[in-house]
């Protein structure tokens, strides 16, 4: 600024904040530059002082430096997820321990065979035990042992089903 010239006032927003100056404000300042792939990105100085002061606290600093900024900019705890130390494995007896285990509850009956002879006697008893099957449907399902007679259903139900194939001269399996 030359002595003769007077100085200007200009409006300047900053950090959301209207200020008043007499002085020349350098723009380049709040600007940031693009950056172009396969560049690496440049910091200003201003970020590598607060990661230098940063690095320099302790543990307990550095908690409350993070409770202090979540008051500060009303951020809310969100969920963390447990990561362990790559170095600290559990043992894996507590692993074994902890695997809830899996109680199977439903189960499927399969007619595996049957006895020549009493193939007539187990073809009406899979026509009584399945529904919607016809006589015709159940001679060729026999015949075309195995297969699964019914699926889905509880222990209970399973094995009697099968004790009732059985009498009637088939080998079941309960899956």
């Amino acid at each position: 600024m030359t002595q003769n010239q007077k100085p200007r006032k200009i409006n300047c927003v900053q950090k959301n904040k209207t200020i008043k100056t007499t002085t020349p404000i350098n723009y380049h300042m709040y600007l940031t530059e693009p950056v172009i792939d396969g560049q690496d990105k440049v910091f200003p100085p201003k970020l590598h002082t607060i990661v230098d002061d940063i690095g320099k606290l302790t543990l307990t600093e550095v908690a409350d430096l993070n409770e202090l900024l979540k008051k500060t900019l009303r951020i809310q705890d969100a969920p963390v997820m447990a990561m362990g130390m790559p170095g600290m494995a559990a043992p894996k007896e507590e692993e074994e321990e902890e695997a809830p285990k899996i109680v199977k509850t439903l189960f499927s009956l399969k007619l595996l065979e049957f006895a020549a002879d009493k193939k007539i006697t187990l073809i009406k008893e899979i026509k009584s035990l399945v529904p919607d099957m016809n006589l015709v449907q159940a001679k060729k399902f026999v015949e075309s042992a195995p297969q699964v007679i019914k699926a889905d259903i509880t222990k209970e139900e399973a094995e009697t089903l099968k004790k009732a194939i059985e009498a009637a001269g088939g080998k079941c399996d309960i899956d």
